[in-house]
């Protein structure tokens, strides 16, 4: 079954498409079929997850998965939440997002930096779908001031985690897929999707 994944983002394709490894789906970018993103104007990460998913399946006339995630900021009130992807405005890039948390954070001490991942999926058969399956995952850590690993993207060259010792950046592949928000987010899509 083709699925169309509501995203441009490459990163999250290929972290998707490992997650879904054995069932029978071809999942396919928004980008690849010509569908512009939409505008993200939920509340919560749910909403935007929902907004995007069905945002795609109607324009491809396919069923689609979208995620929506972000870093959520203990010392910021848990910014930059939904904007962290245009933490630093709307066509920011990593690099961007990421000198703008570490100037919010000038001030405070590691310790204090308490951070956690968020993941919200959502899937949907078509556009209007009364029944949408949605998963979710959560990853916590802490932020450093410099970043290190080349693995990964956004955040994770300073999204530090106390138990492995190590940036999400550093982590091999399989074992970032293992502990994220989102692998979190995705076995528990997966396992609902098998129930379909």
């Amino acid at each position: 079954m083709r699925v169309v994944l509501a995203s441009g983002n490459a990163g999250k394709l290929r972290e998707l498409n490992a997650l879904l490894t054995g069932l029978d789906l071809q999942l396919v970018s928004q980008v690849e079929l010509g569908i512009p993103a939409v505008e993200e104007t939920g509340t919560t990460f749910e909403g935007n997850a929902l907004l995007k998913a069905r945002h795609a399946a109607g324009a491809a006339r396919l069923p689609a998965i979208a995620d929506d995630s972000g870093i959520e900021v203990d010392a910021l009130n848990g910014a930059p939440g939904l904007y962290s992807a245009r933490y630093a405005g709307p066509d920011a890039d990593d690099a961007a997002n990421n000198a703008k948390l570490l100037r919010a954070l000038q001030d405070v001490p590691e310790a204090a930096r308490t951070a956690r991942y968020r993941c919200v999926l959502a899937f949907v058969r078509y556009a209007d779908d009364p029944y949408p399956l949605l998963a979710q995952g959560s990853w916590e850590g802490r932020i450093i001031d410099s970043p290190r690993g080349s693995g990964g993207f956004g955040y994770d060259p300073y999204f530090w985690l106390p138990q492995r010792g190590c940036t999400a950046a550093e982590l091999e592949a399989g074992e970032k897929d293992h502990l994220s928000h989102r692998g979190q987010a995705m076995r528990r899509l997966r396992a609902a999707l098998e129930r379909l």
